[in-house]
């Protein structure tokens, strides 16, 4: 046991603690440490984040100017991982807002997926034939700027009634075609243990329903919201499934891998989806950077997502090539485990395409020529 504890701890040591900004340095560990402190203190004008950073004009313009349309939210925890010099920071980039924001282009939408015309009754999104996406909360810790539920997330006149989450469990059960059920938000985190142990033992009573995916970035933007106990409570529903969502290297602290690590312990197995965001994380290097580190962490890269068509994101999208050249220079060059799906979540409701590099040089009958990830060429012949 001794042996493992070191192992285990040798690991943990090759990822940072960020120390906490000056502004929340005489803060008690046990209220650092509390999910409802971190919740209650986040970051939200101007006057706090300017205490935090140094802000540019453009963030306090683009703050004045797109407040109205999407709120800013910041944990503490979130924040001191932003370089408070750097407005290019990845952190920064994320949760801080740019003016980019305010244009809107002609081929961006509201609802780029389409999520409300696949939507039965209210908070249910069946779209495939087995699985239905079931929205229990509108709220998240940290508003990132390319959410691409804008239209509901900080708005609290989206919130989840109980009338509407009643309605979307009996909806779940009158259809038993459906038997993997993502449960998403706003963040679902956001909810207590308690009505978060209500949804998941009324799924779990229902017999078609085999699996469930808890979405969520809590475990990047508030660890502290992954208590023991919520662990523990998770435990009894499985099998249980986390989807969650690292965007770049810097965002694998200590605090995350000890979340990671109590969820992983408890039986749940952990996805990664990374969005592909223009200047936090679209060069290859960065990305099996954080590939390497979510796999010590026990979380498996799954998707990256080509930046949805959301309004007032098109500043983060960037061309679909640089997506297919970022697998291109991750297959064969890292273990598999490693390799994610690229994918395009098209727009007007079409689903997930996966996009992949070509590696089929030609084919005629049965015989294949086929390049590696180095472009060396070689024949396959059926037999």
């Amino acid at each position: 046991m001794a042996t493992e504890i070191v192992t285990i701890n040798n690991v943990r040591d090759r990822f940072i603690s960020h120390p906490r900004p000056a502004l929340w340095k005489d803060v008690s560990d046990k209220d650092w440490n509390s999910w409802i402190w971190q919740q209650q203190k986040r970051i939200k004008s101007m006057e706090v984040l300017e205490k935090v950073i140094n802000v540019t004009d453009e963030e306090r313009e683009a703050f004045a100017k797109s407040h109205e349309m999407f709120n800013m939210g910041i944990t503490p925890y979130y924040a001191s991982l932003m370089d408070p010099n750097d407005p290019n920071c990845p952190i920064r980039l994320q949760s801080v807002p740019k003016l980019g924001e305010l244009t809107i282009l002609t081929d961006e939408l509201e609802d780029p997926l389409a999520e409300e015309r696949d939507m039965p009754v209210p908070g249910v999104t069946h779209r495939y034939p087995d699985r239905v996406l079931f929205y229990t909360s509108h709220n998240c810790p940290v508003y990132c700027r390319h959410c691409t539920r804008k239209r509901k997330v900080s708005d609290p006149s989206s919130a989840t009634q109980t009338k509407q989450l009643e309605e979307g469990l009996a909806y779940i059960a009158a259809h038993k075609e459906i038997r993997d059920v993502v449960i998403s938000g706003g963040d679902p985190l956001s909810n207590s243990d308690e009505r978060l142990e209500y949804i998941l033992s009324r799924l779990r009573a229902m017999e078609h329903i085999q699996v469930f995916r808890i979405g969520t970035r809590n475990l990047v933007t508030l660890p502290q919201r992954v208590t023991e106990q919520f662990a523990q409570m998770v435990s009894k529903y499985h099998p249980v499934y986390i989807h969650t969502h690292f965007n770049h290297p810097k965002e694998c602290t200590q605090e995350a891998f000890d979340v990671c690590a109590r969820l992983a312990n408890a039986g749940c197995m952990i996805n990664n989806q990374m969005v592909l965001l223009k200047g936090v994380n679209d060069k290859p290097e960065i990305v099996k950077e954080l590939n390497h580190r979510l796999l010590m962490m026990r979380v498996r890269p799954y998707y990256i997502f080509q930046c949805d068509m959301t309004q007032g994101i098109g500043h983060f999208r960037t061309p679909v090539e640089v997506g297919m050249n970022i697998i291109e220079h991750l297959r064969g060059w890292t273990s598999g485990m490693a390799v994610p799906h690229f994918v395009i979540d098209t727009p007007g409701g079409g689903g997930k395409i996966p996009v992949l590099p070509n590696y089929v040089v030609s084919h005629e009958g049965k015989q294949w020529i086929l390049r590696n990830y180095k472009k060396k060429q070689f024949e396959y012949n059926e037999p």
